[in-house]
């Protein structure tokens, strides 16, 4: 691509009423990210000069999800094409390449906007460069009506179209790219005389071609181009986004047993040869090391995996949970804030939080890590090689030294040196005949 600047502009304003939601419909969340970030993301693959969002009075929650992109007030909103009048001052004296996105559409891809760039730059010297789509379903979009040698002539909207236009298929999906220099001078002719009383961006298409100034379409995926308006849409664009992200793991290589069953997050990180059963949930940072087997319905969020590890089944790890190298973490186990070490075993019923599990140690069933006196969060150090009882407590803070064991049913309340037994729990007494006892004065009683 020629070098030459970019400039990004978002138009973000929308108050997304059908989405029946007090949060702005742009930081609705797919694939665990809001849909305005993943839109700057995919403008970022640009290296613009300057991004801009145009957010609509009082919401500073959108001007401060886009930081740090420049935003532009519009206020009150009055079209798209108002809308990037807003973000004039912001490009104040930049004459290259401005694009124009949508912040709730979150599929675009950095290829579309690359092809959407050069198409601007591209022969012919194009004033603006508008991204079309042809659905399975035209329905009510405007029309992209095309002239000799593929010009865009105009873009027509379905109520104002011919039956002759309505039958076009190419689709106006809003996306643009528009030269610097001429955008100011497009912006200053467009018109509210219109149904709608707003000002058009789409309009700059008809102004351009009054001037002679040529004008094209870059064709994309339906998918790419999705707008946002409904929870029912937000939905299949999850569904959407979750089929990419899946399809990029696997490429990448990562086997899915069952494909459709594994949600991740877009900024979920896996080696290679790593092995996910169904049913499993990523949540945010995630990283997974090469060679780590994570079983069904386990779920992860916030978490570093070593190469070699096992996960699960029905395992939940939680923020701030190191898994090292070839360690293992059983079935309804539960990791939050802890380090365990190179080839430790977690493998069944188990607590372990604020705490450091040492390299090859062994953590029996229903073992608890006491770390919450309800004021405040204790450490439990656990050595290398280390051997716990199952069921047992462990109050915080406390140390287990190195090769140290801990007899089962114990609660721990101080710290155990290394290579020590550690037995803490009441001592067995056998009361001869107790139970027969019992039993005959029980039946008595209810016989009476």
């Amino acid at each position: 691509m020629t070098k030459r600047g970019v400039a990004i502009v978002v138009l973000a304003a929308g108050q997304g009423t059908r989405m029946k939601s007090q949060l702005p419909k742009v930081l609705h969340s797919v694939a665990g990210r809001p849909m305005l970030r993943h839109v700057l993301d995919a403008g970022a693959s640009l290296e613009p000069d300057r991004v801009v969002v145009v957010v609509g009075k009082g919401q500073e929650q959108v001007a401060a999800a886009a930081a740090p992109a420049t935003a532009a007030v519009q206020n009150p909103p009055r079209g798209t094409g108002h809308a990037v009048m807003a973000a004039l001052p912001a490009l104040n004296g930049f004459d290259g390449d401005v694009v124009v996105l949508f912040g709730d559409t979150p599929l675009l891809t950095p290829d579309l906007l690359k092809r959407l760039v050069e198409a601007r730059r591209g022969e012919g010297d194009p004033a603006a460069v508008v991204v079309g789509f042809t659905p399975a379903e035209p329905a009510a979009y405007g029309r992209l009506i095309l002239g000799s040698e593929n010009r865009l002539e105009r873009i027509v909207e379905y109520k104002n179209a011919s039956a002759q236009e309505r039958a076009v298929r190419l689709c106006n999906a809003g996306l643009m790219a528009l030269d610097g220099a001429r955008l100011p001078l497009l912006l200053q002719q467009l018109s509210d005389d219109n149904a709608q009383g707003e000002y058009l961006l789409t309009d700059v298409v008809e102004h351009a071609n009054a001037k002679r100034w040529l004008c094209r379409v870059v064709e994309a995926d339906p998918v790419e181009v999705m707008g946002i308006n409904t929870r029912a849409e937000l939905a299949q664009a999850e569904a959407a986004m979750q089929q990419r992200l899946r399809h990029r793991a696997m490429i990448d290589g990562v086997t899915l047993i069952a494909p459709e069953t594994v949600y991740l997050r877009s900024d979920t990180r896996f080696g290679r040869d790593v092995t996910v059963e169904p049913f499993v949930v990523f949540g945010d940072n995630v990283s997974v090391g090469d060679g780590v087997v994570i079983r069904s319905y386990s779920h992860i969020e916030g978490a570093a995996i070593a190469a070699g590890a096992t996960i699960g089944p029905f395992a939940r790890l939680r923020p701030g949970a190191q898994i090292g190298l070839d360690a293992h973490i059983g079935n309804f186990v539960e990791i939050k804030q802890a380090a365990i070490e190179a080839g430790a075993k977690v493998n069944h019923l188990t607590y372990i939080g604020d705490a450091r599990v040492g390299a090859k140690a062994n953590i029996g069933a229903g073992t608890i890590t006491c770390n919450y006196d309800g004021f405040a969060k204790h450490f439990t150090d656990i050595g290398a090689g280390a051997f716990i009882g199952s069921n047992t407590a462990l109050v915080a803070p406390v140390k287990v030294g190195d090769g140290a064991m801990v007899a089962a049913g114990s609660t721990i309340t101080r710290d155990v040196p290394g290579d020590a037994l550690a037995v803490a729990r009441g001592r067995q007494e056998d009361i001869a005949g107790f139970a027969a006892r019992f039993r005959s004065s029980r039946a008595a009683k209810k016989n009476k």
